[in-house]
């Protein structure tokens, strides 16, 4: 059986994974907590490669408080870089594949077609620096790597949008929400499956890919169609981003091609509404 340790397992997608591996009945997959193997521990980590060794690790930790990381450049570089860095050390002495998670962050977000693995990468943000530079220190130290970049990232775990607006839904008559920033919802669950298919093809066709749900939608239309689907009578309004002023600049325009991603790996991505209908199902029946 394939042995694999996922790092960054209390957090949304790690906890997706450990549900969609429990669903498939895959028992050699290892979800440490943080105390137990902390990417910045290199001490735990080598314990951990020394238990298990095993044949993939998926790395779900990262700072991901797209904000915060402007005040908190150096934490954000800590566990966005550094932290990759020692994984990087441990698979190269252990042969192991590296399965890493970035994002559309990395990219500028001001073309106007979705965004393929080749194209130019320029963030905007600290956040998005970081993750990149986590990208190209894996590309620079390992061979055997599969890095997915995704976005929009939600679920019945931890906080995200999708929570976030059901809270407010059952709280407030009327919300304002960004309509000129656009992308593509990504569920969680259907993130981690592809990633589990990733590691049971076995393939050496190492690099980068993208995955997202299928589709495009502004964050005021994702916004209306969780009020729609889950019945909440929330007025929505859409406003600017000039009117929603943040500390870190977000891409206007975060679609990514899937094209390499569903050709390698033959697998049909669900349109973004569908897998949000579910979801929200699921919450509500919890």
């Amino acid at each position: 059986m394939t042995k694999v340790i996922v790092f960054g397992a209390s957090g949304q997608l790690g906890q997706c994974l450990k549900f969609v591996c429990d669903k498939r009945g895959m028992t050699s997959i290892y979800f440490p907590g943080e105390q137990e193997a902390n990417i910045l521990d290199i001490a735990a980590l080598k314990v951990a490669f020394q238990q298990h060794k095993p044949q993939y690790i998926i790395n779900c930790a990262a700072y991901t408080a797209v904000d915060k990381a402007e005040d908190e450049q150096e934490l954000a570089e800590k566990v966005n870089k550094t932290g990759v860095e020692n994984l990087n050390m441990l698979c190269k002495e252990y042969g192991t594949t590296f399965v890493h998670i970035s994002t559309d962050f990395v990219f500028r977000g001001d073309a106007a077609t979705p965004r393929i693995e080749t194209d130019a990468t320029n963030p905007i943000s600290v956040y998005g620096q970081t993750k990149l530079d986590g990208e190209k220190a894996i590309e620079r130290a390992l061979s055997k790597y599969f890095i997915v970049r995704t976005g929009w990232l939600y679920s019945e775990y931890a906080n995200n949008f999708v929570k976030t607006m059901l809270k407010y839904g059952a709280e407030r008559d009327e919300m304002r929400v960004i309509a000129d920033q656009v992308g593509t919802p990504t569920y969680a669950i259907d993130l981690a499956g592809v990633l589990i298919d990733i590691i049971e093809s076995g393939s050496e066709a190492y690099g980068v890919y993208h995955y997202s749900n299928e589709g495009v939608t502004s964050w005021y239309d994702f916004a209306k169609a969780i009020f729609d689907i889950s019945g909440i009578n929330t007025k929505v309004t859409p406003i600017k981003t000039s009117e929603y002023l943040t500390k870190a600049q977000r891409p206007a325009y975060s679609v990514m091609d899937k094209s390499k991603i569903k050709q390698q790996f033959n697998i049909a991505i669900p349109y973004w509404r569908d897998s949000l209908i579910k979801c929200i199902s699921n919450i509500q029946s919890n």
